[in-house]
């Protein structure tokens, strides 16, 4: 699974999760992509999930770009804990998603198979997403 190699602070507070995305906003490396427009986390598991089943219906044609990383840790308590003694241990790690971050890009390829691929990939995301191209900018 995605998690960094290493991290300044092993645990970081909850924040809030709120705007939209400026930062990869666009379709820069592929010629289509996947857009967020709903807010959430996205797990190492399901950014797998979605990257294993866009790669087999693609079977290796063209090429696939990730554009989000899991960099922040989630932690919990095990189970049976009382409450107190200090914040639990790091359990997984998420990657913060806004509406309108690009999550995923597929290039060289007919617009047919990566279109298909990127619906393929939506149905494993907890997150709203739409297929946009290289030219289509709108939110």
């Amino acid at each position: 699974m995605l998690q960094p190699a290493r991290t300044k602070y092993r645990k970081v507070h909850k924040s809030r999760n709120r705007g939209l995305s400026y930062v990869a906003n666009q379709v820069s490396f592929g010629d289509f992509g996947l857009k967020a427009t709903t807010h959430g986390h996205l797990t190492s598991r399901q950014i797998e999930a979605a990257r294993r089943c866009m790669s087999r219906y693609a079977k290796r044609g063209g090429k696939l770009h990730i554009r989000i990383f899991p960099d922040k840790p989630i932690t919990k308590k095990p189970a049976e804990t009382r409450m107190g003694t200090g914040k639990g241990g790091v359990e997984y790690y998420v990657a913060v998603v806004k509406p309108g971050r690009i999550l995923y890009e597929m290039g060289g390829m007919n617009e047919q198979l990566a279109h298909e691929a990127l619906k393929l990939a939506q149905a494993k995301l907890p997150v709203l997403t739409r297929i946009v191209h290289r030219a289509d900018l709108s939110l």
